[in-house]
């Protein structure tokens, strides 16, 4: 796509009323959000559900966010 084109859409958009001009920018910005990479999407996938059975099992070691973001600046300062 050239300039041209870009201009002559975007100009079409703008005359879109507004909730239209919303709903384009919405579906515009979520087709920029997904990842590049299917594997990347089924890897994340993966990783979700083995911490969701961590914690299901107690495996994992839940804190409250006061004590992780101590150990955080106490892990950043030393």
């Amino acid at each position: 796509m050239n300039t041209t084109q870009l201009e002559s859409i975007t100009s079409a958009a703008m005359t879109l009323p507004e909730q239209e001009r919303a709903k384009l920018a919405r579906d515009l910005v979520a087709s920029l959000d997904h990842p590049a990479d299917i594997g990347v999407a089924e890897a994340w996938d993966a990783e979700i559900c083995r911490r969701i059975n961590d914690i299901e099992s107690g495996k994992a070691e839940l804190l409250d966010a006061d004590v992780a973001i101590a150990r955080a600046r106490a892990r950043i300062r030393s």
